[in-house]
């Protein structure tokens, strides 16, 4: 299995586990604090309103649907554009294909041109250090195992790309990832993991449901699993293995993962991004696109 495939199954179980069920709760309780879901727009809003109004399918239906950006009919998102593409349209893929393309736009390189539409990436060995960059992201997993595995040299698909057909279709992408994009995948595989453990409550069943939704993993890949599940929560650990680029994706994965109920999450999602270097309303914009209570005034 890939890292690619892995960040979706985990994506849906800590939505699943964490978000999702917070946000159906106010929902249904029709909470207008502070500390709710902002109602409106964004992914999760799109979530709560599918399975209002969903009478068949399971939840993994709209988790793949709505944070897949299903192509076809709908018109919510196309799998993969081609050479040329910019990214993925439509989903979670969708948010993080643009904020990539807002990177190179404002003259960001290395990392963003590895994973961002249309790209080629760089042999292992070439240039120099590659892989100690995909072992650092990867929290120091071994580069030339997990990174590598279910990879090939180069590919013309973007990271949303390939996240967006793993989400809809529950496997993996149609595409093999690129080494530098399963590394992509670890280290928003880290990040998902640190914030959903923010308020100090995830318990060993959380822990379980969320092992249990990654399936046919092997040892190797549950270890990683495990031993980001026990690292201890540290925003500035994570963020100094971030490379420079991906600060706003990595931001947009935690919060992906936190279901905005406790000082302890907002004070951590704080602490992360004065780590990655975000402003506020860079944040703000951010929480806009998944559809939570803005973290700045």
């Amino acid at each position: 299995m890939s890292l690619m495939k892995t960040l979706a199954r985990v994506a849906g179980g800590v939505i699943l586990a964490k978000g999702l069920s917070s946000v159906m709760k106010n929902n249904q309780q029709g909470r207008t604090s502070t500390r709710s879901r902002r109602s409106g727009g964004g992914l999760l809003d799109q979530l709560t309103r599918g399975s209002q109004g969903s009478s068949s399918g399971g939840i993994g239906d709209l988790l793949g649907g709505l944070l897949g950006g299903q192509s076809g009919g709908s018109g919510t998102g196309r799998r993969y554009g081609g050479p040329n593409s910019t990214g993925a349209s439509g989903g979670l893929g969708g948010i993080l294909d643009q904020l990539t393309n807002s990177g190179r736009s404002a003259g960001g390189g290395g990392i963003l041109d590895q994973v961002s539409g249309g790209s080629r990436s760089t042999r292992a060995g070439q240039g120099g250090g590659l892989g100690d960059l995909l072992g650092g992201m990867l929290g120091g997993a071994a580069a030339g195992g997990l990174a590598s595995r279910g990879a090939q040299e180069q590919n013309d698909a973007s990271f949303g790309e390939l996240l967006n057909d793993s989400l809809s279709n529950g496997g993996e992408p149609e595409v093999a990832p690129t080494a530098e994009q399963n590394a992509v995948a670890g280290l928003m595989l880290r990040a998902m993991i640190q914030a959903a453990k923010a308020d100090g409550k995830i318990d060993d069943a959380e822990k379980d449901r969320l092992l249990g939704e990654l399936g046919d993993l092997d040892e190797e890949e549950r270890q990683f699993i495990r031993e980001q599940m026990a690292a201890p929560v540290d925003a500035q650990a994570l963020a100094r293995d971030v490379p420079k680029g991906l600060e706003p994706q990595v931001y947009l994965m935690s919060i992906m993962a936190i279901d905005f109920d406790s000082q302890e999450e907002a004070q951590y999602l704080h602490q992360l991004a004065q780590a990655l270097g975000l402003q506020p309303q860079t944040i703000n914009q951010i929480h806009d696109e998944v559809g939570v209570q803005n973290l700045y005034s």
